[in-house]
């Protein structure tokens, strides 16, 4: 609990309308958009600059008080609720777009900013920031950064650690640190910029980023390819990347979602078929219609039963608008829905479909599964019931062993949702006992105090791996 020395402190740090402590506001975050997990923080603050997130910092460490850091609260790990109560810092007020150099095609910007807004706004000035997380609309840039999001365009132009290039953060105790810049290379000392995107508020808390720009497509080409054979279609995704062509986007949703997003968006999608692939290529003109003749090739080898170009931008819209309201549309199934993203090489993309599949019956749950099947990224996502304490236990052991399954096939438990609080018992069996202490020593010297989001990232204990039977 917090004295009440302390919250007057923070109250005269930020203003007293920007520190709360009344029921709404500690239940409003406590809990983000992972299902089933909430826990009340003891206050809750909104910092407008670098100088007050500063004297928070050094204020909460001196006390010992957990501190989260948090945007729009789309995480789906766990990896801003507050499990150890303290203080929810919400970074909203801190929205800016300070600059945008025209020079250096770099922009700079706070973290509260909107991930669309700040897409939508460079566009408009002829330029590209290409990470799309699936909460875009949503979510903030420090968000994104804190998970290093990826997003429907990661396969041909990377995630979030690909464009920022230079950050301004706090560490735990009120010390403001500068990494990085407006630089294209920068060998000095460890990369810190790299080791503090990814590391979901646990290290220091970014209250700035440079991002790096690019020059927009000057075209593309939207296309859509229907199997009645699930596995066709996930061999169609390797013999593509086979062919070195690699698509800005390369989509696959399952039948079962299929079904549900049209339902949902009422887009006419072929109910018949077992599997589609949502596929665009940008660049210059030529090259796109090259690279899209040989993937309707392609994709015909592998016995699509039909390949169908979108006409017109608005159409191309229409299907991408399809693809991001898979979570969306499957969410109005049944009261609880667990969206996972399990991560495997591309080459082993129809072996993970499968198994998911046989592991989903072998528990007797429902798990559709869509994603970005072109850089290894599927989300089996399960529908249920938190209420219903067995299935949930059965849910619990199918997504432990789809785990389980990405790691065999040279995979990881996670590719763009983050460890959190969910994944933590499952991290060591990707990076091994010797990695966790790397990690816990790093999280060490930065934190000394574990103030920042602690009970994130690190377990209590190891889940031990499973034994696969059949998948």
């Amino acid at each position: 609990m917090l004295g009440d020395s302390v919250k007057q402190k923070l109250r005269e740090i930020v203003g007293s309308q920007w520190f709360k402590d009344d029921k709404e506001s500690l239940i409003t975050h406590s809990y983000d958009s992972t299902p089933m997990l909430q826990s009340l923080p003891d206050g809750v603050i909104y910092p407008e600059n670098t100088a007050q997130v500063s004297a928070i910092l050094k204020l909460l460490n001196e006390h010992r008080i957990p501190v989260v850091s948090r945007g729009s609260g789309t995480n789906l790990c766990g990896g801003t609720v507050p499990v150890e109560g303290g203080i929810v810092m919400v970074m909203h007020r801190m929205n800016r777009i300070l600059e945008v150099d025209l020079d250096n095609l770099t922009a700079t910007v706070q973290p509260g900013l909107n991930t669309k807004q700040f897409s939508t706004h460079v566009e408009g000035l002829g330029l590209f920031y290409p990470p799309d997380p699936g909460s875009m609309a949503i979510s903030t840039i420090g968000g994104n950064i804190a998970e290093c999001s990826g997003g429907l365009r990661g396969l041909k132009y990377g995630t979030t650690k690909d464009y920022v290039i230079g950050l301004e953060a706090v560490l735990a105790n009120g010390e403001i640190i500068r990494t990085g810049g407006k630089l294209m290379k920068d060998v000095a000392g460890y990369d810190l910029t790299k080791l503090l995107v990814g590391s979901e508020g646990t290290l220091a808390v970014v209250t700035e980023a440079i991002l790096k720009l690019i020059p927009p497509p000057k075209t593309k080409k939207t296309m859509l390819a229907m199997y009645k054979d699930l596995y066709g279609a996930a061999r169609t995704v390797s013999k593509i990347i086979e062919n070195r062509i690699i698509p800005a986007t390369l989509e696959f949703l399952d039948n079962p979602t299929i079904r549900v997003v049209d339902d949902f968006a009422k887009l006419g999608l072929p109910l018949d078929m077992d599997a589609i692939l949502l596929i665009e290529q940008d660049g210059d003109s030529e090259t796109v219609e090259r690279d899209i003749a040989r993937i309707a090739e392609i994709c015909q080898s592998e016995n699509a039963e039909r390949v169908t170009i979108a006409t017109d931008e608005a159409e191309a819209l229409k299907l991408m608008t399809a693809r991001r309201s898979a979570f969306t549309a499957l969410a109005r199934l049944r009261p609880t829905t667990i969206l996972e993203d399990a991560t495997v090489p591309r080459s082993k993309i129809a072996e993970m479909v499968l198994a998911i599949n046989e592991i989903a019956a072998r528990h007797n749950v429902t798990i559709c599964t869509f994603g970005h099947a072109g850089d290894g990224n599927l989300h089996p996502t399960a529908t249920t019931d938190a209420r219903d304490k067995e299935e949930i236990h059965r849910v619990e052991e199918a997504f432990e062993e789809i785990f389980e399954a990405a790691i065999r096939l040279g995979g990881t438990i996670t590719g763009e949702h983050g460890v959190g609080l969910v994944k933590a018992p499952y991290l060591e069996w990707k990076v091994g006992s010797a990695g966790i202490e790397v990690m816990r020593s790093i999280k060490m010297a930065f934190d000394p105090n574990n103030i920042l989001n602690p009970g994130k990232m690190f377990a209590k204990s190891t889940r031990k791996r499973v034994v696969l039977g059949h998948a």
